[in-house]
């Protein structure tokens, strides 16, 4: 018999939603203590729903748990960057081809690159970023593949949100973000899995040129 998650009650899930949301949009970061009482004050809830949400970020490698610092968000450093874009290299080209070859709807695709451009603070653009990649891999056809994305799909959000609070670089992207849409509107499968490869490996050996060496070796 298949197993079935337990569903995660709506406060925790109203308190893990707000948190990654001001992970991700820079209004936590690395490094930063989150405490749970001032967590639970914020949201107007208990210390529970604050402390579920907490394990769960921890499980999705936002955040980090010790016995002694107590939870922090996690930091991103040219180690975690090049693990967790290894993933998004070895997985997310493919799974665009298998999108492209069976003729999958990229309109979700389109919509989020339009929301990224007009988008008037960073906070918007990083959201609709996460969603035009999304939208990129989802429709491949195989459901474990596009699990296996988004179970990197925050930790490659986090390393983003440094990197562009560092150094923005969001109009080289945006183009580059254009170019393989429109390869895959054109049904090109093999060119645009090619433009996402080179685009996820110049961002991380941009922003982190400490991985590029390593990085350089397995492509």
């Amino acid at each position: 018999m298949t197993s079935v998650p337990t569903p995660i009650p709506s406060r925790t899930q109203y308190v893990l939603e707000g948190i990654k949301h001001r992970i991700l949009t820079g209004q936590l970061t690395p490094g930063q203590a989150l405490v749970e009482t001032e967590l639970a004050a914020q949201f107007g809830v208990s210390k529970t729903p604050v402390r579920e949400a907490l394990k769960t970020l921890a499980g999705t490698g936002l955040v980090v748990m010790s016995q002694y610092k107590g939870v922090t968000v996690r930091m991103v450093d040219a180690d975690m960057a090049r693990e967790v874009y290894d993933v998004r290299l070895l997985l997310e080209p493919e799974a665009l081809r298998r999108a492209v070859r069976r003729g999958a709807s990229l309109d979700v695709a389109r919509e989020a690159l339009t929301r990224a451009d007009d988008a008037t603070d960073t906070a918007e653009r990083s959201l609709a970023n996460r969603e035009f990649h999304r939208a990129l891999y989802l429709p491949c056809g195989n459901p474990l593949l596009g699990r296996m994305l988004d179970e990197v799909r925050d930790q490659a959000a986090l390393v983003s949100a440094v990197a562009w609070a560092a150094s923005p670089s969001w109009e080289r992207e945006a183009g580059e973000h254009r170019e393989i849409l429109r390869l895959a509107l054109d049904g090109d499968a093999d060119g645009a899995a090619r433009a996402l490869h080179a685009h996820i490996a110049s961002f991380v050996e941009r922003a982190f040129p400490q991985a590029g060496p390593e990085q350089e070796g397995q492509e």
